[in-house]
């Protein structure tokens, strides 16, 4: 999935010319940026989505219709499996990120609509990972599902307080998984 394109490649997802996008850019109605020492212009997805949005352009050449979700664990098994249903089930395109620095990354270039966050992770705890996740605004929407085999029930309170809407524990079934998380997209 691209994150930035040219006029060109925006002129062929809106089914506009190139010329329309060039004027649209240039006159600010779509935002993006020109590369430095050049005078190429590059836009970014969610730009163009907005730009689409806002013009009644139809999104379907844009997303694959797939929702978003982001696979945090360390367990390498148990992120294999997870992405084996989410993908057997079509619904859904994935992502995945072993640490809680990965995460944040991804977080931030997959745009995830869900995370499925293990609650120990080798460089830091899933709590502060949400917390940190729920206190940037642009994330605000997104649904953190905590997976954890270990976490005792007043760990769990706090991780729901720290802004995780749902728990799961391990080892939990196909149809569990699929559940939560289409509960959590219900939400969005």
């Amino acid at each position: 999935m691209k994150d930035l394109f040219t006029t060109g490649e925006a002129a062929e997802v809106c089914k506009v010319s190139q010329q329309t996008i060039i004027r649209c850019f240039d006159s600010g109605r779509l935002e993006g940026f020109r590369v430095p020492g050049s005078k190429f212009r590059r836009i970014p997805r969610l730009s163009l989505i907005k730009f689409m949005k806002d013009n009644n352009i139809p999104l379907d050449s844009i997303d694959s219709g797939k929702r978003k979700v982001l696979i945090v664990d360390d367990d390498e098994e148990i992120v294999e499996m997870m992405v084996d249903i989410l993908s057997r089930d079509g619904r859904f395109e994935t992502r995945t990120a072993s640490s809680g620095y990965e995460a944040g990354i991804m977080t931030e270039q997959f745009r995830p609509e869900v995370i499925l966050l293990d609650y120990m992770l080798p460089d830091i705890n899933g709590n502060v990972v949400c917390q940190t996740i729920k206190k940037n605004p642009a994330f605000e929407d997104v649904r953190i599902i905590i997976v954890s085999g270990v976490a005792r029930e007043d760990e769990i309170e706090q991780l729901l307080q720290s802004g995780a809407e749902d728990f799961i524990k391990k080892p939990f079934s196909v149809s569990e998984l699929l559940g939560r998380v289409s509960a959590a997209l219900q939400m969005v």
